[in-house]
């Protein structure tokens, strides 16, 4: 493809830093570019705790460990999602209670939330879909009352706002992801933002194979040993530095970003309308994150068209999630059509752009002509 759908952004620091990390004879997780990335996510965000992980599936899974999640219990999760959103819980046994989603935004809806609460549910995780914050208002007030902790897969929103507030902050804990397709990057990567005290010292002790190495490293203990059940979440301080020059960089990384999808709300306005095809909804109390750039068309019919003749153009675009509740696994746990009618819909109408931060003028502009070269039949 001459313009793919997504190419890895690079800021110019990266290899410098990975350099550096060879200089410091400390390739392994949590050195000082480890902690560095710390510290700029813990004060961007005002999160108590930040710890980076090998990837936001790592993230979630943690999230299930900490919430000590068991055979039974059940977790309330968007159908449209990416499937590690749920499989973090289902490895603990959990069973996933399908949200279906507004058909504005595309995230979880509210206003049937607290229909799918048990006397079973143990979780709420919510998705903000292309980096626009989920109503939070009112899904905390409904857990709060009910006593649900709530986990944000924020794999879409770093950076994104509600009402003022950063997405990824409302929740007891929230995911992020810094796979090439987001807008930071480590290649493979992500972190667990620890919102609730409570849960840092055991993350930590998760984190390092169930030991207490952390507090040996601050001083707190003579020695460190093996004191719960724990994995290795650490990520290479090589990828950490790769994270760090972008995070650095985050001014200039959203606005080059917010300039493209722009450009593309802009310029597809008048074709969108005149082929019956819905142009991505931002309430005015979320400010997004500028992850993605999509369409909606009438039908599956329309949006397969749509891609074959950007194909036929060397452009590269895509669909997205398939509706969780009737995959195979879905079914298995009791999933079937019409359960998530939204869902259902937009799983067939969806598709996405081209969209990447260093995406040129020209490269832009050839998808805008070839897409209104397009008519909906």
């Amino acid at each position: 493809m001459s313009i793919p759908f997504n190419r890895p952004t690079y800021v110019g620091k990266e290899s410098g830093y990975m350099q550096q990390v060879l200089k410091n004879n400390h390739l392994s997780g949590d050195g000082p570019f480890t902690k560095k990335s710390h510290a700029v996510l813990e004060e961007a965000l005002g999160v108590p705790k930040v710890l980076l992980t090998t990837s936001c599936t790592h993230a979630l899974e943690m999230s299930a460990l900490l919430l000590n999640l068991k055979e039974g219990d059940e977790v309330i999760v968007p159908a449209f999602t990416f499937v590690s959103t749920i499989n973090a819980f289902v490895l603990r046994g959990a069973k996933p209670v399908f949200a279906d989603i507004r058909a504005d935004t595309l995230n979880l809806d509210e206003s049937r939330l607290e229909a799918l609460i048990t006397p079973r549910t143990r979780a709420i995780v919510v998705v903000h879909y292309a980096g626009v914050g989920c109503e939070m208002d009112a899904i905390m007030e409904i857990a709060n009352r009910h006593g649900i902790p709530v986990i944000e897969d924020n794999a879409h929103g770093l950076f994104g706002k509600y009402k003022g507030k950063y997405l990824g902050t409302f929740g007891v804990m929230a995911t992020q992801s810094f796979h090439e397709t987001k807008n930071f990057t480590s290649g493979e990567g992500g972190a667990l933002l620890i919102n609730d005290k409570k849960y840092i010292e055991d993350a930590e002790i998760l984190r390092e194979k169930g030991t207490n190495r952390s507090r040996f490293f601050r001083g707190q203990v003579d020695k460190y040993t093996w004191v719960s059940v724990g994995s290795s979440y650490l990520p290479s301080d090589m990828l950490a530095a790769f994270l760090f020059a972008q995070l650095e960089e985050r001014k200039k990384i959203q606005s080059a970003r917010q300039r493209i999808w722009e450009t593309y709300y802009k310029e597809l306005g008048a074709w969108a309308e005149e082929n019956h095809v819905t142009m991505p909804f931002v309430p005015a109390h979320c400010e997004q994150s500028y992850h993605m750039f999509y369409l909606l068309f009438p039908n599956l019919e329309s949006r397969q068209a749509a891609i074959a003749h950007l194909k036929e153009r060397g452009i590269q675009a895509v669909f997205h999630y398939l509706p969780l509740h009737l995959s195979p696994m879905g079914e298995k746990y009791g999933g079937k059509p019409g359960d998530c009618a939204v869902t259902e819909r937009i799983s067939d109408q969806l598709l996405r752009l081209p969209f990447y931060t260093n995406m040129a003028d020209d490269e832009q502009k050839e998808v805008i002509a070839a897409l209104k070269e397009f008519s909906v039949q």
